[in-house]
C-alpha cells in the first residue's frame, strides 16, 4: 500500500519526463556555451521538440507540458525540479541553478506541434507552461524564448494554458496573455511561498520579493485575468500553521486573486541536500524533525496532508477564495467569482486548529 502510495504521488508532482536521459545528456554535453554571470553558466540546448507528454495515470487533465529552460536561477531552497538536471548527468544539486539550458528553436517547434494538434483534432489538450522551471527566471528578460512561445500561442485559439511563475517578469508579457486569453482558456498561477521579505530571500534567494509578486496578482486581476496564488510548498513548522495559511489566505483575498491553493513540501532524494542546509542555517531546532519526517518518504504523511488540506479548505471559505486544493496545474474551475462563505461548524474547527 505504501509502495502504492508513494507511485501515485510521484505521478502526481512528476509527471513529465520529456526525453530519455541518455538523448537529453548527450544534447546537453554537445550544448553551446553562451556566457556566465552571477556564477550562472549558460548553455544553448538543441531539443526535438517543445511539448512534453505526460505521463501520469492521474493527472490525465495534464496532458502536455512546455519548460522553455533547464534549470532555474531562482536558486529555491525546496525546488523538486533539481532531478531533470540529473538526466543531463549534471548531479550536483546546485548544478540546477548554476548552469542553465536555454531550448533552441522553441517557437518554430512550438508552431510545428500545434499545427500537428489542430490536425489530429486535439488543439483543446491542456498544456502546463512552467512544471520544472520557471519560464519568467531572469534570463528570460534577455533571451525572450517564454515570449517567442507566447507569441505562437496568441495566434491559435481553444488552448487550454496553465501558468506557474513566481516571476514578476510575466507583467510584460500581458499583452500577449490578454490575446491568449480571449481566444483560449488561460489561467496564471503565481507562487508565493511567504509574506516573510527576509525569510524568502532566505528561501528563495533570487525570486523577486513577496509584496511585488502580490503586485503582481493585483494588476493582472485588474486587466481581467484569471490569476491566483500557489502558497506552496507549506514547510513543516515553518510556513504550515493554521496562522501561516490563513494570513497568506486572507492577502490572497485583498488581491482579488481568483484562486488560492496550497500543497505540502515534497522532498525528493535530490533536493534534500539544499534544502537541509537551509534548515540546518536558519531553523536548527528543526534539523531532527525534518530528518525523521523525510527517513522513509519523500512526501507528506497521509493524514498530515489531510490536515493541510483542511486548513486550506477553511481559510477558502472564511475569505470566499475558490479552493483549488488538487491538480493545481488545472485550467479548469478556477472562475471569476468567489463562494459564498461558510461558517465552519464549531466542533470541525476545533479538530482543524487542534
Amino acid at each position: 500500500m505504501e509502495s502504492e502510495e508513494k507511485a501515485n504521488m510521484g505521478d502526481v508532482l512528476f509527471p513529465i519526463l520529456g526525453q530519455a536521459p541518455v538523448a537529453i545528456a548527450k544534447m546537453a554535453a554537445e550544448s553551446d556555451w553562451l556566457d556566465a554571470g552571477h556564477d550562472v553558466e549558460f548553455r544553448s540546448l538543441g531539443v526535438k521538440s517543445i511539448l512534453n507528454k505526460s505521463v501520469s495515470k492521474r493527472l490525465k487533465w495534464m496532458v502536455w507540458s512546455i519548460n522553455p529552460y533547464r534549470g532555474c536561477e531562482f536558486g529555491c531552497r525546496y525546488c523538486y525540479a533539481r532531478y531533470t538536471h540529473e538526466f543531463m548527468e549534471l548531479r550536483d544539486p546546485e548544478a540546477f541553478e548554476r548552469k542553465i539550458f536555454i531550448k533552441q528553436n522553441a517557437a518554430w517547434l512550438l508552431e510545428q506541434e500545434l499545427r500537428r494538434m489542430e490536425k489530429r483534432g486535439t488543439i483543446h489538450e491542456e498544456i502546463a507552461l512552467g512544471t520544472a522551471t520557471d519560464p519568467w527566471q531572469p534570463i528570460e528578460r534577455r533571451e525572450r524564448v517564454t515570449r517567442s512561445l507566447l507569441e505562437v500561442m496568441a495566434r491559435r485559439s481553444g488552448l487550454q494554458l496553465g501558468v506557474v511563475t513566481k516571476s514578476t517578469l510575466i507583467e510584460r508579457d500581458l499583452d500577449l496573455l490578454r490575446e491568449i486569453d480571449a481566444k483560449s482558456r488561460l489561467v496564471i498561477h503565481l507562487t508565493i511561498t511567504t509574506p516573510d521579505v527576509e525569510l524568502a530571500r532566505k528561501l528563495e534567494p533570487r525570486a523577486p520579493r513577496p509584496d511585488l509578486r502580490m503586485r503582481t496578482v493585483r494588476r493582472f486581476r485588474a486587466a481581467g485575468i484569471r490569476i491566483g496564488v500557489l502558497n506552496s510548498p507549506l514547510l513543516p513548522g515553518i510556513t504550515d500553521t493554521p496562522e501561516a495559511i490563513d494570513a497568506m489566505a486572507k492577502w490572497s483575498a485583498e488581491a482579488g486573486a481568483s484562486f488560492f491553493a496550497a500543497q505540502p513540501l515534497f522532498l525528493k532524494s535530490c533536493s534534500r541536500p539544499t534544502y537541509f542546509d537551509f534548515v540546518k542555517e536558519h531553523f536548527p531546532a528543526l534539523e531532527n524533525d525534518y530528518a525523521e519526517r523525510f527517513r522513509t518518504m519523500d512526501f507528506a504523511s497521509g493524514p498530515y496532508r489531510e490536515r493541510l488540506r483542511a486548513l486550506v479548505a477553511a481559510s477558502c471559505r472564511k475569505y470566499r477564495l475558490n479552493e483549488r486544493s488538487r491538480d493545481t496545474l488545472l485550467t479548469r474551475d478556477a472562475g471569476d467569482t468567489k463562494k459564498p462563505a461558510q461558517r465552519e461548524p464549531a466542533a470541525v474547527q476545533q479538530r482543524l486548529f487542534a
